[in-house]
């Protein structure tokens, strides 16, 4: 399998040198906006995601189980306030999210001393220059695409700011085509998607495990980063 025949958007990293990496992660963190969609807002501040892209992050988080043996770090870090976000982090079971914060880089190392990891440890998948500070310290970066910003991919791609950038945007399945390309990196991708499919009884374990968390929101106050209660 020739991974660069199958995906088609850029690697800037070589597809071995990102399997490499894989194994130093421990946390799969996630901006909001342009991510899950397409950055469109309704009234009320919202944008959606699809369970298309949820189902890819389910089976991202179940390949680190089978690999590792224990759950990773799954969270949201968002310049905004948005309910859907809220509502993904509840119902999947992530552990964190910030929301409301500009400076996305003290939410990481918020993030990071919660949990006694660091930022190396850490695979982001952003789309934005407000999210470029932290993908430079990320250990495993994966940029989505969007034919509106060549230039800043340009910019990514000539500082070193991301391992690959999606084919897709964030309004087409981009966090699935991620998902799937870091599960193929790993070496066990028919392993996970079968013991899916047959309701294993290590995916049930699983499953067990990672409903256990329920997800700490954050945000600013006074320029702190404080526990809020929703």
């Amino acid at each position: 399998m020739v991974i660069q025949e199958i995906f088609k958007g850029q690697f800037i990293t070589d597809p071995t040198l990102m399997a490499g990496k894989l194994p130093a992660i421990n946390a799969y963190i996630f901006d909001w906006d342009g991510v899950f969609n397409n950055g469109a807002k309704g009234t009320d501040g919202s944008s959606p995601f699809n369970e298309v892209d949820s189902m890819g992050i389910n089976m991202l988080r179940y390949n680190h189980y089978i690999r590792r043996g224990h759950n990773p770090i799954a969270g949201i870090i968002t310049g905004e306030n948005n309910p859907v976000a809220f509502t993904l982090a509840r119902r999947e079971h992530f552990h964190s999210v910030y929301f409301g914060i500009k400076n996305k880089i003290d939410a990481l190392h918020h993030l990071c001393a919660a949990h006694d990891i660091e930022p190396s440890e850490v695979a982001y998948f952003f789309d934005d220059i407000t999210d470029l500070e932290v993908a430079a310290h990320c250990g495993l970066r994966i940029m989505i695409g969007r034919s509106g910003t060549p230039m800043l991919q340009n910019l990514v791609q000539e500082k070193g700011l991301a391992d690959y950038i999606t084919h897709n945007d964030g309004g087409n399945n981009a966090i699935r085509e991620a998902t799937e390309l870091l599960k193929a990196l790993s070496g066990r991708y028919e392993e996970t998607v079968m013991n899916r499919a047959s309701w294993s009884e290590n995916y049930r374990d699983y499953l067990n495990s990672r409903n256990i968390p329920k997800p700490a929101f954050y945000s600013v106050t006074d320029n702190k980063i404080t526990e809020r209660t929703l």
